[in-house]
């Protein structure tokens, strides 16, 4: 029997098995092989994930020479990319994932509001304070959200838990990075009582705000809170969460002589000095 060629395969077969590719491949190598693969490569379906979290956007990287030769282009940006990515996506994407090594701009939120709003899980980088507003003005195009992890916490954290209880009544999962204060976790408990799943790993967080967070969102099935510094789990807090199907706590611990609270009362302490900190939790985390 005579076996068919991979071009000559039919069209929604080939964008089904591209849709599984990473975005580098899908843009740089795919598109060269014959017309048919290109046809298939720019198809709205192989872009409902926008994945960028693995790749090297550094105009030295790879990636971003090849993307540059394939494409003619003297210069290579993200927001180049993300626009390339958005404009095949033709408003299909459900899942965007942004890099952490590079923060979202203004133009780049933008775009994702403006582009993506049948978003249903989305990965943040850092975001500038001052973009932060418009971070709360995308939640309301984004009505069938129900997923937000962000590289850390904003400043605005108990504003953005608003927007998302008001406009995302599908939402059921949040991951956080920072000091979560007992405000933050009022404006949670008040905001998303219906949250399914919360991540708050290598966070400064208190035993009584986890405490708060425990017996405020009943409705939680998983509660990570890895890492953290603020309180250590004794039979008491393990009690409380007994209803929790999923409860990761490994590696929390009371801070040491207060130091986090010297940096935050210190108002000389820089930013980026408080990022470090936070930075150096992340690592404990990971190893």
């Amino acid at each position: 029997m005579e076996l068919g060629r991979w071009e000559g395969m039919q069209m929604d077969c080939l964008v089904n098995i591209f849709s599984k590719l990473g975005l580098d491949d899908l843009t740089t190598a795919v598109p060269l092989v014959c017309k048919s693969w290109n046809q298939a490569s720019v198809d709205p379906l192989c872009y409902r994930i926008l994945d960028f979290r693995h790749l090297d956007f550094n105009p030295s990287s790879p990636f971003a020479s090849r993307f540059a030769f394939e494409f003619s282009v003297p210069r290579f940006s993200f927001s180049d990319f993300l626009k390339l990515a958005m404009a095949r996506a033709r408003g299909a994407a459900v899942d965007l994932r942004f890099n952490s090594l590079f923060s979202a701009s203004s133009q780049d939120l933008s775009l994702a509001s403006d582009e993506c709003s049948k978003l249903k899980n989305l990965i943040l980088p850092r975001i500038e304070s001052e973009d932060e507003e418009l971070l709360l003005k995308a939640i309301s195009n984004w009505k069938e959200l129900e997923v937000l992890e962000m590289e850390s916490k904003p400043s605005v954290l108990h504003e953005l838990v608003k927007q998302i209880g008001l406009h995302c009544n599908k939402f059921q999962g949040l991951k956080l990075r920072g000091s979560i204060k007992k405000e933050d976790a009022a404006a949670i408990i008040g905001s998303l009582p219906k949250l399914k799943w919360l991540d708050l790993s290598c966070c400064r967080l208190g035993r009584e705000d986890l405490l708060a967070i425990i017996d405020g969102c009943r409705d939680l099935n998983r509660l990570c809170v890895r890492e953290c510094i603020g309180f250590e789990v004794d039979e008491e807090l393990k009690r409380r969460a007994s209803g929790i199907e999923v409860f990761e706590h490994e590696g929390s611990m009371i801070e040491d002589e207060c130091e986090l609270d010297e940096l935050e009362d210190d108002r000389n302490v820089s930013l980026e000095q408080m990022l470090m900190y936070y930075d150096d939790c992340y690592a404990m985390w990971l190893f």
